[in-house]
C-alpha cells in the first residue's frame, strides 16, 4: 500500500504526524528545525513517531538502529522513510 504512495504524499502524510505527535504546525514550515533541541519532540514521542511510521507506511525503523541526528528534523524523517519505502 505505502509502496504506491509517491514522494509528496508520504511527506504530507508524516507532516501531519509528526505536528500531531509534536503538537505544533510550526514543523511543516521550519522542516530543518531540530526538534529535540526545540523541545517539541522527546524520546516518547519519538518512540510513538516510530511506530506511527510502521502503522502507516510498513516501514520498521528501531530506535538504535538510526543515530538521532540523522532523524531529528522532519526533513529527515521524511528521507529516512522514503528510502526504506
Amino acid at each position: 500500500m505505502a509502496k504506491d504512495l509517491d514522494k509528496d504524499e508520504v511527506a504530507r502524510r508524516l507532516f501531519d504526524t509528526i505536528a500531531d505527535i509534536c503538537g505544533d504546525d510550526i514543523v511543516r514550515e521550519r522542516r530543518d528545525m531540530d526538534l529535540f533541541a526545540e523541545g517539541l519532540l522527546d524520546s516518547m514521542g519519538a518512540i510513538e513517531l516510530l511506530v506511527a511510521i510502521e502503522d502507516d507506511f510498513g516501514v520498521s525503523i528501531a530506535p538504535t538502529a538510526v543515530p538521532r541526528d540523522e532523524m531529528n528534523t522532519t526533513d529527515k524523517i521524511v528521507a529516512q522513510v522514503l528510502k526504506r519505502l
